[in-house]
């Protein structure tokens, strides 16, 4: 079989250490693996199962995940969950960016498998440390808002670049810097080398989706990027950023004229929405 193919088959897998290891292997013989860029044809059936998750944890609403202080054992683990459960789901955004999106360079599905790859590391760091603490992943309720931005990207590889890795991943580089300094008050200094690590990988996957919007503006004739990202982001119902954390977000490719003018609309927006006195 080849790349693509198999990515597919690592995304419809339910159990997670299946998953894993499939990445992994998919990972280690890339080089070897025929890659074809043309369309994969997907049965009913199959779609059905994409993506594969396990049946637990619960999937529930984003504002129905209850908020637990990280300064007790189980709130802690609450919040190693949560970050797990983003990474557990970045995973299957990653290899569906493989297998779905079709005549694309080949670099491209490359990238989106490497950092399938490093998905998977930051999981398996976090389930290790959250069994170290009596706990697993499923133990904890998680929404399901990183998914559903995939299933309305699912026919446009610019929009699921501005909006799955320029916009989602991106506001984990805004909140790990404030996450880590919680966990590291409540003395888990293993968390915070997790996290560390999560953060300078997450910076590179952020620069991929950077990298892969510009080309596919490009390619569609889009002078304008930050202006059509600004309205993929209304399109879609996209979250704005507030709290940015820029030398992060620099790093990863954002522009500081981008950053500027989208923090100026972002405050713009929170200003209209907040009730009249």
């Amino acid at each position: 079989m080849e790349l693509r193919q198999l990515a597919l088959e690592a995304l419809c897998l339910t159990d997670p250490t299946a998953k894993l290891a499939a990445v992994h292997g998919l990972w280690a013989q890339r080089q070897a693996l025929p890659l074809v860029t043309a369309a994969i044809p997907v049965t009913p059936d199959r779609v059905s199962q994409i993506p594969g998750r396990p049946d637990r944890p619960q999937r529930i609403e984003p504002s129905k995940v209850p908020s637990r202080s990280p300064f007790t054992p189980e709130g802690r683990a609450a919040l190693l969950h949560a970050i797990a459960h983003i990474e557990f789901n970045a995973i299957n955004l990653a290899l569906d960016a493989v297998w779905r999106f079709d005549d694309l360079p080949e670099a491209f599905y490359l990238d989106w498998l490497h950092v399938a790859e490093e998905e998977a590391n930051h999981y398996s760091l976090l389930v290790e440390h959250m069994a170290s603490m009596g706990y697993a992943y499923g133990d904890f309720d998680a929404h399901d808002g990183l998914w559903l931005m995939a299933m309305r990207t699912q026919d446009s590889v610019l929009a699921r670049m501005a909006l799955v890795p320029r916009t989602l991943e991106a506001r984990g580089l805004d909140a790990t810097p404030a996450i880590r300094a919680k966990l590291a008050q409540a003395g888990d200094a293993r968390a915070g080398v997790i996290l560390d690590l999560i953060l300078r990988e997450e910076i590179g996957h952020v620069a991929i989706g950077n990298r892969w919007y510009a080309w596919a503006c490009e390619q569609a004739g889009i002078t304008d990027h930050e202006a059509h990202y600004r309205e993929l982001l209304h399109h879609h119902g996209a979250p704005w950023p507030r709290a940015m954390n820029h030398a992060a977000r620099l790093e990863a490719g954002f522009t500081a004229e981008a950053l500027s003018a989208l923090t100026a609309v972002s405050a713009q927006r929170h200003n209209h929405a907040l009730p009249r006195r």
